[in-house]
């Protein structure tokens, strides 16, 4: 059995990291707040943009517009969004565990590179092939310094114009969706090309179209990329401090029952050498009486 010197260092170093995972937990609740809100005020923009899309898109060829053009899927961008911290359980790993399923099956025969918005995924691919800056600058995932929509849709530029020359044939986003504080789904978006709108209208809405639909859809395209991506990582922001808070809930709790623990040791070793103690005097004493 350890020392009660040992055992009072652990409880007091236990104690010390329980603090700090509670004040963790509570810095994520705070940032989570302000990071569900964000998302909740997007999502219905980014609906009602898809759903205009669709029904100026309903009656249009697929392939029509220029982000719209099938090809044989050669060279592939994965848009990885991690975050720039750890601490946040599986949140990191369990999207580059996709993107480790997705280069050794649908895209095993094509040459992908992964673009990170997120330094966990950049750290992860940094020293492989699959690393990819060009034309975001050496580090694109500052983006969460200061995640606004102007500095978002400036990458979706980017992707979509190195896709109009061809570079890309396909381009997919892989994020942490935000359903709630204890649970993120881990989504595997296309991107571009735009898929066709399956099953015509989602609307019976008679708009005016002016000057016409295919102009309208040009202009509606890259605004609704822009805003796809920029969801994406609102979802992502808030997945994150949603994980951190639940590791660092969970962290503390255990950090708890772990001190319990050790003060039950502590306890029953502290009696084993009073016991000791007192076991010696009676020895002595006896000894001495002999």
């Amino acid at each position: 059995m350890a020392n009660l010197k040992e055992i009072r260092l652990r409880i007091t170093s236990v104690n010390s990291t329980m603090q700090i995972t509670s004040a963790m937990k509570m810095v994520s609740a705070a940032k989570l707040k302000r990071a569900q809100d964000a998302v909740t005020r997007m999502r219905p923009y980014s609906v009602k943009l898809q759903e205009i899309l669709a029904n100026v898109s309903s009656t249009l060829d697929g392939n029509e517009g220029k982000f719209s053009q099938q090809r044989d899927v050669k060279n592939v961008l994965i848009v990885a969004i991690t975050s720039n911290r750890g601490l946040c359980g599986g949140f990191n790993n369990n999207i580059i565990k996709e993107i480790r399923t997705s280069l050794r099956g649908e895209y095993a025969n094509a040459n992908v590179k992964i673009l990170s918005l997120g330094k966990k995924a950049g750290d992860a691919y940094r020293k492989t092939s699959h690393y990819f800056t060009d034309g975001f600058g050496e580090n694109p995932h500052t983006i969460f310094d200061a995640l606004t929509f102007d500095n978002a849709s400036k990458i979706a530029q980017t992707i979509m114009d190195q896709f109009e020359q061809g570079k890309w044939d396909k381009v997919v986003i892989v994020y942490n969706s935000f359903k709630n504080a204890a649970v993120q789904m881990v989504q595997n978006e296309q991107f571009l090309p735009v898929k066709p709108i399956e099953g015509g209208s989602t609307s019976k809405v008679d708009y005016i179209y002016e000057p016409n639909k295919e102009q309208i859809l040009e202009d509606l395209i890259p605004r609704s990329l822009k805003v796809q991506l920029f969801k994406a990582l609102l979802d992502s922001n808030a997945s994150e401090h949603g994980a951190r808070m639940t590791a660092m809930h969970k962290a503390t709790d255990n950090a708890g029952a772990l001190v319990k623990e050790l003060k039950i040791t502590y306890n029953k070793a502290r009696q084993a050498s009073i016991t000791n103690e007192i076991l010696e005097i009676v020895a002595g004493a006896d000894a001495l009486k002999g």
